[in-house]
């Protein structure tokens, strides 16, 4: 009877194993291909491995559910022997991970509790679990529904539906006024909406701009003698010698006197 269950434990490690060792061997080459070949790869592709991942996974729990299966929870691993000396077989089998089976890593890889550090959270996060009420505790988990319901739909909705709300053309924002940018064109080239009456000024303020020059040059020769002229002649009081073609060229000259 024990021999029976010996066996039976040996076959069900090993098809255990074998499971494992597919699902080792499907994960690395899918991260060889996101590392290395994702500029080619599809999304399809990604669906696959996961789905094929998935069916690994199904596979091992059926395995540990079967009735044939011995509980591996009943079974006890004892290390019988502990050396700091580098054993090939073990790196072999742990593949270079494990080189040695000392007193440092087996309470490491023998652990069936979590660490020290991990249980004083796990404490923690239990203790503020039970001071949260009754009501608190249901509107929360309330909301966590709603959010993973909305979730759930969103994800639900087929992929083509997804696509045609992206594509859907959106209402542009305006950031100008088409009336103000027709009447500012219609004033710039036509004139249209431009008051015709001319700035307040005093009339022919702009043709007499040359009046002050001759009323100086007149003041002038009433004194005698025009400003920067020659002095004035004896024999012809109140008349100036080429006072007229100084007007003349004063009232000419483009810029005034």
């Amino acid at each position: 009877m024990q021999q029976r269950e010996e066996k039976q434990l040996e076959a069900s490690l090993e098809s255990l194993i074998t499971q494992v060792a597919h699902i080792k061997n499907a994960l690395h080459s899918f991260i060889f291909k996101l590392e290395n070949e994702y500029e080619r790869l599809t999304w399809p592709s990604v669906l696959d491995n996961f789905a094929l991942l998935s069916g690994q996974l199904n596979t091992i729990n059926k395995l540990l559910k079967n009735d044939k299966t011995p509980s591996f929870r009943n079974q006890l691993i004892i290390p019988l022997l502990l050396s700091q000396d580098r054993d090939d077989e073990l790196a072999k089998a742990t593949e270079q991970r494990v080189p040695v089976f000392s007193h440092e890593i087996v309470p490491d890889y023998l652990r069936t509790k979590p660490e020290p550090e991990v249980e004083e959270q796990e404490k923690q996060l239990s203790v503020e679990a039970a001071r949260i009420g009754p009501e608190v505790a249901q509107k929360q988990i309330q909301t966590l529904n709603k959010l993973c319901s909305s979730l759930l739909e969103k994800l639900s909705n087929p992929r083509d539906e997804r696509d045609a709300e992206s594509a859907a053309p959106r209402p542009s924002k305006s950031w100008f006024n088409p009336a103000d940018t027709s009447a500012l064109v219609g004033a710039v080239a036509f004139g249209k909406g431009l008051s015709k009456c001319r700035p307040p000024g005093p009339p022919g303020a702009a043709a007499g701009a040359g009046g002050p020059t001759l009323q100086q040059v007149t003041s002038g020769g009433a004194a005698g003698q025009l400003p920067g002229g020659p002095p004035q002649q004896q024999g012809q009081p109140g008349k100036l010698p080429g006072i007229k073609t100084n007007i003349k060229s004063a009232s000419m000259h483009p810029y005034g006197r």
